[in-house]
């Protein structure tokens, strides 16, 4: 018996039954639409040598109705591919040329260069308790510890920003109220609250200097940071008057240099023989000049190159090298010496470069220096 769909006369000679594996095929219009062939119409077949069918390209697949000549799944899918491969080259492109990231530069820090100067007192050291003495004494107003330790007004340079500014100010100061203020570190028991703030290509030059210091100019440990010679002095007052003044510059691309002047005030006493009187105190003044230098990568691990110390300190005797630690002329002692020690030029070694610079510290002003004159 015939069944729907089978031809008239039946099914051709040679050809399967209606039972075939193809009788559940279904040929819908979006089949058709996708293949990869075309028939061409009968007006394009009326041409010469006019071909039967012709290729179809995914920009030319049949719309989604006949004639509309919109494109299809296939051209779809080819358009989206090609603008998402165009949206990530332009993506890359732009983002090599505005990649925020700046390599560090190339090069290990530079060593640090310190000149050390003893200030010889013009007359007796001033004796008394430490509170009389910073009232008495251009100390008066300094602030006490790192109060006195003021950041200045911040802005942004050519390729650094507020916040990168900001951060080298603080390390800056972080390594000041470490290496000035800290009492481990001016009793020379310890280093390392310094050690810790500065960039690892200065440890080894670092290490030596506080190992075996020397007024080379290169490995003075008071070039580092302020140290009292324990056997000479000790603090009498843990709360030292500090005034100064903090700068920045962007030296070269990705270079940032930070300055500091500050006069730091200490009240010792002798540190051997029968406990010190009250007011057997005396002051004890050092003024630091420092530059240190920050990249990005020291301002990221909050560490800081220190390639310039300019320090100098009194009462002291001349004829003693301050590289070591600083040993004070106490209470109611003058000068012993009139300059420096002697320097041998035929010694072999190295010299001591700070050997003959030697200054002279003023004298506290007096009442009747500091009252105002009568106008004529």
């Amino acid at each position: 018996m015939a069944v729907p769909g089978d031809p008239p006369s039946g099914t051709p000679e040679g050809i399967g039954g209606g039972d075939d594996e193809y009788r559940s095929v279904v040929f819908d219009e979006d089949f058709v639409r996708a293949a990869r062939l075309q028939e061409y119409s009968a007006q394009e077949r009326m041409g010469e040598h006019a071909r039967a069918v012709r290729s179809r390209s995914i920009w030319s697949g049949g719309g989604s109705g006949p004639g509309t000549g919109t494109p299809g799944r296939g051209a779809r899918q080819g358009m989206l591919l090609v603008l998402l491969i165009a949206s990530a080259f332009a993506l890359a492109v732009y983002m090599g040329l505005r990649n925020p990231y700046v390599p560090p530069p190339g090069g290990t820090a530079a060593a640090l260069t310190s000149t050390v100067v003893p200030l010889a007192p013009a007359a007796a050291v001033p004796a008394g308790r430490p509170a009389d003495l910073y009232a008495n004494s251009p100390a008066a107003d300094y602030r006490v510890g790192a109060a006195g330790i003021t950041l200045p007004a911040v802005r942004r340079t050519h390729h650094f920003t507020d916040g990168e500014v900001v951060a080298a100010l603080s390390i800056a100061k972080d390594y000041l109220v470490q290496s000035s203020l800290d009492p481990d570190i001016l009793s020379g028991s310890a280093s390392r609250p310094v050690r810790v703030l500065l960039d690892p290509d200065q440890l080894a030059q670092f290490d030596r200097s506080m190992a075996s210091p020397s007024g080379d100019g290169r490995h003075a440990a008071t070039g580092w940071l302020v140290r009292f010679d324990p056997g000479t002095a000790v603090m009498a007052d843990s709360r030292v008057r500090v005034s100064g003044t903090l700068a920045f510059e962007e030296v070269a691309p990705g270079v940032l240099e930070v300055f500091t002047d500050h006069t730091f005030v200490y009240a010792v006493r002798p540190a051997t023989g029968v406990p010190a009187a009250a007011d057997g105190a005396s002051l004890f003044t050092v003024r630091r000049e420092l530059r240190l230098r920050f990249d990005r990568e020291d301002l990221t691990a909050r560490r800081a190159e220190l390639v310039q110390a300019y320090v100098m300190a009194g009462p002291q005797d001349c004829s003693q090298d301050p590289a070591a630690g600083f040993r004070p002329v106490l209470a109611g002692a003058g000068p012993t010496t009139v300059g420096p020690a002697a320097s041998d030029p035929y010694t072999s070694g190295h010299p001591r470069r700070t050997a003959g610079l030697c200054g002279v510290l003023a004298p506290p002003p007096t009442p009747a220096a500091t009252a105002v004159s009568p106008g004529p």
